[in-house]
């Protein structure tokens, strides 16, 4: 723990006092790692404790990194923001969708929240299997006029975009673990490796029913309303594939699978300084300037206004990346993008401040976004960072500085 930087282990263990299982959260400044914490039980069943390297699922919060593949893309010159979709797929242009851009797929505009094919394991492990599924899918809007969280199926399309551009053909998976992964030494898998120790693996805490329905009073009104009815687009957009909870992702048969929209498995730690290269100059990645201006931009507002067609709520999403909008704030400015996940975990950057911060927790929250865990530590990550931006320099703190950055366990 960077000195300066306590407020936020305080938080952190006051997480505890009020019912965490286990959780780990990190962040950087300007490149340095000034927070890293990790803490409680890592499987409800046996009390193992949450160890330095436990690594965990964290549902939606894998699109930022699911996104950030297709940003080096856009770098190498490989992708175009502005190009069809069905110039680099042909077979998506089927019902419709000739005209949707790249730009649009990747803001939730293309109207393909829903899969109408049944997707199970097996097929999913097939990405030619799964690229004719979701080539022929019929838009529920007319695509480019208003938006909806493709909260499943954005992943998949966002994969065989990858496929189809990169000269090697590789899968989301395989390029993210090369090129991203395996340079800034990240602890991050969509897909995890057959032999990955299981020991390492935080669980998912199972929730009754009755605990679940009681914690639905967290989301918004007219999402829990849509949910509980199976012929809206909202429960249709998170039933394929059929899981009986959101908990049975965490299953083994889903963990080797690449799910770039909800199945990232990794550490706080390294999702944290993912986006710290983000947050920065792009170099470690040979991001382009272009490139980072671009997910730095404000969202573009969908014709139709902000209110998420699945959500029920207003939204803003801006090339796989959620960007601040209306209530969900975060970060300094409009330049931040990130994204939360289900269940309470998030990560961003903040380019104007050099920040990046991540929090990965394995008990199930409901909140949309700003999960109370994850805000309080948040905010006293910018306390903190407002704090020692306004003291005075002295010679002895300056050190203090140079030689933190040690991890700390709760």
């Amino acid at each position: 723990m960077t000195p300066g930087f306590e407020p936020v282990r305080d938080e952190f263990a006051r997480n505890f006092e009020r019912g965490e299982l286990g959780a780990a959260c990190a962040a950087f400044h300007r490149g340095e790692k000034v927070v890293d914490l990790w803490g409680g039980v890592r499987d409800a069943r046996t009390d193992a404790p949450w160890e330095e390297e436990t690594v965990v699922l964290v549902y939606s919060t894998s699109k930022g990194l699911a996104a950030m593949t297709l940003a080096l893309a856009h770098s190498r010159g490989w992708l175009d923001y502005h190009a069809r979709v069905a110039a680099l797929w042909s077979e998506f242009a089927q019902h419709g969708k000739g005209s949707v851009t790249v730009r649009q797929l990747l803001g939730h505009e293309a109207g393909l929240p829903v899969i109408d094919e049944p997707l199970y394991p097996d097929k999913l492990r097939d990405f030619d299997a799964i690229a004719a599924a979701i080539a022929c899918q019929r838009p529920l809007w007319e695509p480019g006029t208003r938006h909806g969280y493709h909260g499943v199926s954005l992943g998949w399309y966002e994969g065989e975009l990858v496929r189809r551009v990169d000269p090697e053909h590789r899968t989301l998976g395989r390029f993210f673990a090369e090129e991203i992964a395996a340079p800034l030494g990240l602890d991050f898998h969509i897909g995890l490796p057959p032999n990955f120790p299981t020991e390492r693996l935080a669980r998912i805490e199972r929730i009754s029913p009755m605990r679940a329905l009681a914690e639905a009073r967290n989301l918004p009104p007219r999402l829990a309303l849509a949910l509980a009815s199976p012929r809206s687009m909202s429960f249709k957009a998170f039933a394929n594939p059929r899981l009986r909870s959101v908990a049975d992702l965490d299953r083994r048969e889903y963990r080797q699978l690449e799910f770039p929209a909800g199945g990232g498995i990794g550490t706080a730690r390294s999702i944290a300084r993912a986006y710290s290269a983000f947050a920065l100059d792009g170099r470690e990645l040979d991001l382009r300037p272009e490139t980072l201006a671009e997910l730095k931009a404000p969202p573009r507002r969908p014709p139709r206004g902000w209110r998420d067609e699945v959500l029920k709520v207003e939204t803003a999403f801006s090339l796989g990346f959620v960007k601040p909008a209306g209530a969900f704030s975060f970060g300094t400015s409009p330049t931040a993008f990130g994204h939360p996940g289900a269940g309470g975990s998030f990560a961003f950057a903040d380019p104007d401040r050099g920040v990046s911060f991540a929090y990965t927790p394995n008990r199930l929250g409901f909140h949309l976004v700003d999960d109370p865990r994850e805000k309080a530590l948040r905010d006293a990550v910018y306390r903190c960072l407002d704090g020692a931006e306004a003291a005075p320099p002295a010679g002895d703190r300056a050190d203090e500085r140079r030689a933190g950055g040690a991890p700390a366990r709760l």
